[in-house]
């Protein structure tokens, strides 16, 4: 498009404008209007495109636009939606006094949903908040569809997080955590599509539960933690025992087994820093005394 405008320059003076070139340069910045103008839209056109042609090189600078690689600008033209969808990286070129356009971040996005008071499924009034990653998918749909898409999403996010957790136990809440924001994120980036955003990721940060409601739930828990300790603990003296039993049917099977018993318990004692040390006599030394 410069190159239109200095060719205009070559031909004519900014005095005398040849009329065939001016409808010339009104086609080069008219070519991606979507529909007709209109003779009013057509005649604001060339007076525009005049002006900038008689205030060269001063002109250039409200012409010439940049975007960054991360940003699109969607362009309009006498409130119409230039055709050719949004315009960047780099440079492009607008008419002043008839062009506006909107400059939208591609970049992904992440805001907080605010803590919101949620009725389970089971009564249960709990806190939950999460945070939501989003970008612009369609900068042109973004724009042009809905007023503030970032706001919309917000809110939308909000009533989607308590709609989808009023249908859930406190106990799927608590333990399905992930599948709910799977969920979650399926079901904004399906009601998004139509403003442009892509819904990537939810998460669910908190989930807070009334005092009384902890002070309950910690109770239960240290219940069913002494529970399990003390079958834990009756399976260990159960299993002793039969060790004990198995014990005592050899050793009674066996006299040789009584006496490395014997001797094996005089070791334990002889071990001990004891003063008085008592050593049991088995009653077998007695029995041929006691016979006579």
């Amino acid at each position: 498009m410069i190159t239109i405008v200095f060719t205009q320059i070559c031909v004519c003076s900014s005095s005398e404008i040849k009329e065939e070139n001016n409808f010339f340069v009104f086609e080069c910045f008219t070519a991606n209007i979507g529909e007709d103008p209109g003779l009013c839209a057509f005649l604001l056109t060339i007076i525009s495109v005049i002006l900038i042609i008689v205030t060269l090189p001063f002109s250039l600078f409200f012409c010439i636009k940049v975007v960054q690689e991360y940003e699109r600008a969607v362009i309009f033209r006498l409130g119409r939606l230039v055709r050719g969808g949004a315009r960047g990286p780099g440079i492009f070129f607008i008419i002043p006094c008839i062009d506006t356009y909107s400059k939208v971040d591609l970049r992904t996005v992440s805001f907080d949903v605010p803590p919101q008071e949620i009725l389970s499924k089971d009564s249960v009034t709990v806190a939950v908040d999460a945070v939501v990653y989003f970008r612009i998918s369609n900068a042109t749909v973004a724009v042009s569809n809905v007023e503030d898409y970032a706001r919309s999403t917000r809110l939308l996010a909000a009533t989607t997080l308590r709609n989808v957790l009023g249908t859930k136990l406190l106990s799927e809440i608590l333990s399905e955590r992930e599948t709910i924001s799977h969920f979650m994120q399926s079901h904004l980036d399906e009601a998004t599509d139509p403003w442009g955003v892509k819904v990537e990721r939810v998460e669910i940060k908190d989930v807070r539960l009334p005092v009384q409601l902890q002070r309950a739930m910690a109770a239960e828990a240290e219940a069913t933690r002494e529970a399990r300790a003390k079958v834990i603990a009756a399976e260990g003296e159960q299993s002793a025992s039969r060790a004990l039993k198995e014990a005592a049917e050899v050793i009674a099977e066996s006299s040789a087994a009584l006496q490395l018993r014997y001797l094996q318990t005089l070791g334990s004692i002889a071990a001990e820093k004891n003063s008085t040390i008592v050593f049991p006599v088995p009653m077998e030394f007695f029995r041929d005394y006691l016979h006579k």
